[in-house]
């Protein structure tokens, strides 16, 4: 690698980090604004029609997730995620001028599709800029993009909303990209593990994740990625509403929903610490089974202090249990499809996100958001834990060599 792509290689974490941190904007907002359009009947507002909007979104992330996380191995990361940082944060502005709940929700829909793109590849692009025997510390460290980026919108979903309206947040959420995308277009360099002759190989990558060598641990990313997107969607979505039915004025639910991500930043930085020194494998499994042991304890009702704490400790395994998925699937695969699978679990996982939401929903609009909504999440926990078990780790132990 030459001096200059040395230099530049530099800019990659913290440029991956601030495009992730928009990702996290987009976890959280709709959490923040919902309890006002539900409350204020904005557009007729209900919870299916929340729902509705939330799975749109979700919808074009899943495509977006899919299709351009398959385009990083094509055209290179460097442009993927450009183009995944532009088109969300154009869509995310035009948010704030919404007429309509369906109008809200065909914009959600074309932002998502941007945004499905920045994760896989930013993470991609962690990965092959990353030095060799890190096994989970980078990409959860740039994750912690995701969680200040959750962190900071419930922040201003509590100082902006009342003074400003609930639009704002969207004009908030996009202003990033004036100051990210020129620093990108400067200073953000291609991955060295990408190549016009890996780009000729068409649809092979997409093939190749299905092969014998890598069935197995496709398919038990993808479960889990499924149930793990499914916790952290349907979570940041509902948390706010379903301490509301539980009780909780909307100032401490939405505080509940900060610690819940400040959580998931310790959670981070401890995970990937960990994740350095141990498999991959066995933290994984771990991570989602405090995930689910503290979801279930938030099914009783708590005394204030134990609750912010259980909170807090939920945050802590929830998330990165989820970004330690991304971090094992980066370093399971070679780099002619590292991306493609980054972006297939991912896409897979959307799925999951989408199914959160609709779960919450479903469960508020029966009465049964608590303490059900918890025992259902702490299941979904339990199920992940299961999955990802079953990645072969002699698979992983290959695929390390090939990492150099």
């Amino acid at each position: 690698m030459s001096t200059i792509s040395m230099a530049r290689g530099g800019w990659v974490r913290p440029l991956c980090w601030s495009a992730v941190l928009l990702d996290g904007f987009d976890l959280v907002v709709l959490g923040t604004i919902t309890p006002i359009l539900l409350s204020d009947k904005v557009w007729g507002y209900t919870p299916p029609i929340a729902a509705a909007v939330s799975t749109a979104g979700l919808a074009g992330m899943t495509v977006g997730a899919l299709a351009i996380g398959t385009v990083t191995d094509l055209i290179g990361r460097r442009r993927a995620l450009l183009v995944a940082v532009a088109g969300f944060s154009f869509f995310t502005l035009l948010c704030a001028f919404a007429t309509s709940a369906g109008t809200f929700g065909v914009l959600r829909f074309l932002a998502g599709l941007g945004l499905g793109g920045c994760l896989p590849t930013a993470i991609t692009l962690v990965t092959e800029y990353s030095p060799k025997g890190r096994n989970g510390g980078p990409t959860t460290l740039v994750m912690t993009g995701y969680h200040v980026g959750a962190v900071l919108t419930a922040l201003l979903g509590i100082l902006v909303i009342p003074s400003l309206g609930w639009r704002a947040m969207f004009v908030i959420g996009a202003a990033p990209a004036l100051v990210l995308l020129p620093l990108m277009l400067k200073y953000l360099p291609e991955s060295p593990s990408f190549s016009r002759e890996a780009a000729s190989q068409g649809l092979e990558p997409v093939k190749s994740l299905l092969r014998p060598e890598f069935r197995r641990p496709t398919l038990a990313f993808w479960v889990t990625s499924f149930m793990g997107l499914l916790l952290v969607y349907g979570l940041n979505t509902w948390l706010p509403q379903i301490m509301r039915e539980a009780g909780y004025p909307l100032g401490a639910a939405l505080s509940l929903l900060l610690v819940l991500n400040l959580g998931a930043v310790a959670g981070l930085l401890l995970a990937g610490r960990i994740a350095d020194k141990v498999a991959l494998r066995p933290i994984t499994v771990g991570w989602f089974a405090g995930a689910t042991i503290t979801l279930a304890l938030l099914s009783i009702r708590l005394p204030s202090v134990i609750l912010y704490v259980v909170v807090l400790l939920a945050g802590v395994f929830v998330f990165a249990a989820q970004v330690l998925v991304y971090a094992y699937v980066g370093r399971m695969y070679p780099a002619a499809n590292r991306a493609t699978s980054l972006g297939w679990t991912a896409g897979v996982g959307r799925l999951g996100a989408i199914a959160g939401p609709i779960l919450g929903g479903a469960l508020l609009s029966a009465g049964l958001a608590f303490p059900w909504g918890f025992y259902a999440f702490a299941l979904v926990g339990g199920l992940a834990a299961i999955s990802v078990s079953v990645v072969e780790r002699r698979a992983a132990v290959a695929v390390r060599s090939d990492l150099g």
